[in-house]
């Protein structure tokens, strides 16, 4: 990889990671479904300035947009709100990883290798510890799990990327620039008998300059710079060179949480950390590794 394109590759691990302490001083301000209706509303209007309307039909807006931008962060951002730290949330919602590899195998008939069933037990395993951390009472129950509900929502929002890439049509940022018109309307009317029209008010009208830094923070930062820059190394780079990039965004999470929001993490959910960690690499070296020994063998 060049080097202009590593540091845009740092910027965007940086920037993803940074994302989940912007969602925290969102959340001070606004409840979580107003934030998320506000968030995609900008990130359409501002982005369709710059990207131009994806050739894709409009029902396929809606069957990638569903999962992956309204249940996803309606999940993320409810489970940020009831108790699921910054720093962990930033970690366990990589089990999207492992959520579309079942669900491909489900949906779009893909088969499972061996090292990837291991790359799920052994992540599972580190899923479980952080869950069962009851020395930190930071974490909840609900919290972890509806953000496992967020994974989930993440992947079987990739298993629509890829359905709408089987049939020709393009995923790419343009898709999720104008894909969001999408989500505010059920973010906004699950605000209205959820969370209630007294708390949005109260919301709107003390929106404060933390609120908004927040929100810009999470549309034109995360959402549009992220995945345009995200877009932009895909076309340059094989996606196996890319994709596992990813894995570096926990690592800023857990760090810019403890840095900026003083989380503290307890021994046990380190043990699960890492275990996750583990299981990812496994899921996305494995078949790397699995080649070059059998070619040494050979």
């Amino acid at each position: 990889m060049l080097g202009k394109d590593l540091l845009i590759a740092i910027f965007i691990i940086v920037i993803w990671g940074v994302n989940f302490v912007a969602i925290v001083w969102g959340l001070e301000g606004m409840p979580p479904l107003l934030m998320g209706g506000l968030r995609f509303l900008l990130v359409a209007s501002v982005g369709a300035l710059f990207f131009k309307r994806p050739n894709t039909p409009f029902i396929w807006w809606v069957a990638y947009a569903v999962p992956i931008s309204f249940l996803q962060f309606a999940f993320l951002f409810s489970a940020m709100a009831y108790g699921m730290p910054a720093g962990l949330a930033s970690l366990a919602l990589q089990a999207q990883a492992l959520f579309t590899m079942i669900f491909a195998m489900f949906f779009l008939k893909e088969s499972i290798k061996n090292y990837q069933v291991w790359a799920f037990f052994i992540a599972g395993f580190g899923l479980t510890f952080i869950a069962l951390s009851k020395d930190d009472h930071s974490i909840t129950a609900l919290g972890f799990g509806l953000t496992m509900a967020g994974a989930a929502s993440w992947a079987l929002g990739n298993i629509s990327a890829r359905s709408i890439s089987n049939r020709g049509f393009n995923s790419n940022v343009n898709l999720v620039v104008w894909s969001a018109w999408v989500p505010p309307i059920p973010f906004f009317i699950g605000s209205y008998f959820i969370e209630g029209p007294e708390q949005i008010i109260t919301s709107l009208s003390g929106f404060s300059w933390v609120s908004f830094g927040a929100l810009l923070y999470l549309a034109i930062g995360a959402t549009i710079t992220g995945y345009g820059l995200w877009s932009y190394l895909l076309t340059r780079y094989p996606a196996g060179q890319i994709a596992p990039l990813s894995l570096g965004v926990p690592i800023v999470g857990l760090s810019s949480a403890a840095l900026i929001l003083d989380e503290s993490i307890t021994p046990m959910q380190w043990l699960g950390i890492i275990l996750v960690l583990f299981g990812l690499l496994l899921n996305t070296f494995g078949g790397r590794f699995r080649r070059k020994a059998a070619a040494v063998s050979l």
